[in-house]
């Protein structure tokens, strides 16, 4: 009998069906929806979102869990074409992520004709053969079937140009919760066979402290991104559970650091008597407590790096 398997009808379990575990990443160009897919997969806030491009700096993993499969999604940066020591840092750890990842989901918006961008995206990744390639046209609760007919056409068109190979063409919305389901069912069986690869509750493996630093600085953007899109920096200095506390009313102090590249900057974050900073330490606060699930108390002081974006010694104590 051994090296077959007999299937018969008996009271016995039947035979356990497969289990994959792999990695994916979005790519697209930025504000392509590629962190809302993210979440929305994931069904938990973990990769930030933005209407402003180069806000994902970290490669934040969100984890979906399914009984058959375990699809981990690697949210890399979004490519673009390097202008600093920071850009061309990130394109590397972009093309890294391409190559070890099981399968790309390449976004493209529904609500915008296919662009300079995309284009420069999608020849990166016409170079990186082996990996199955799905585009996910994204935001589909924008437009009418005819203009998503066309926008289907046309990335057909472009894989053809190009010599990709679509092993998918997904129309979604993450917004609307359209086809999200879906897409991971097209996503499972690209995925390798094998064990889950992380236990069960975990949603993403990135260490808590870069997750709360994200989320002080999504909050230290609003409203300011027109007049400092990029030179923003938050490092969390230590998360400490505060002596002295009953168990069951633990705090958790969180010292962190928002570092601006020049001092005339310094006001702009601060707000006129403080307001704006407090408002990004109410903001943040709400949601690193709804992330840790604890009480917490943020100490917040805005530092001047200078120009921390072109000098790589402020980039690597920076966690780039």
């Amino acid at each position: 009998m051994n090296g077959m398997s007999v299937r018969t009808q008996s009271s016995e379990q039947p035979a356990e069906t497969v289990h994959r575990a792999g990695f994916a990443c979005f790519v697209g160009r930025p504000n392509a929806g590629k962190s809302t897919l993210t979440n929305a997969l994931v069904g938990q806030k973990v990769a930030i979102t933005s209407n402003r491009p180069q806000t994902t700096r970290h490669t934040v993993r969100g984890i979906v869990h399914r009984p058959d499969a375990q699809l981990i999604l690697v949210d890399t940066p979004g490519l673009h074409k390097p202008r600093t020591l920071l850009g061309e840092r990130l394109n590397d750890v972009v093309r890294t992520t391409w190559a070890e990842v099981d399968v790309i989901g390449f976004c493209l918006p529904a609500d915008q004709k296919i662009g300079p961008g995309d284009r420069f995206i999608a020849k990166e990744l016409a170079g990186i053969k082996k990996t199955p390639k799905v585009a996910v046209v994204t935001k589909t609760d924008l437009v009418d079937s005819k203009t998503l007919a066309e926008q289907l056409i046309a990335i057909d068109q472009l894989g053809k140009e190009l010599g990709i190979e679509w092993a998918e063409i997904v129309p979604v919305s993450a917004v609307g919760d359209k086809q999200v389901e879906l897409l991971a069912d097209l996503l499972v069986p690209m995925l390798p066979e094998g064990p889950a690869l992380y236990p069960e509750g975990d949603l993403t493996d990135e260490p808590e402290q870069v997750m709360v630093a994200e989320l002080i600085r999504e909050a230290a953007l609003e409203g300011v991104r027109d007049e400092l899109p990029h030179s923003i920096a938050v490092v969390v200095e230590e998360m400490l559970p505060r002596e002295d506390r009953p168990a069951d009313r633990p705090l958790l102090d969180i010292h962190a650091n928002v570092y601006i590249e020049r001092p005339s900057q310094k006001g702009i974050i601060i707000g006129p008597k403080g307001k704006r900073l407090k408002d990004v330490g109410i903001k943040s606060r709400k949601q690193i407590e709804a992330l840790l699930g604890t009480p917490v108390f943020l100490d917040l002081h805005v530092k001047v790096a200078k120009d921390w974006q072109r000098d790589p010694k402020q980039l690597r104590r920076l966690g780039f």
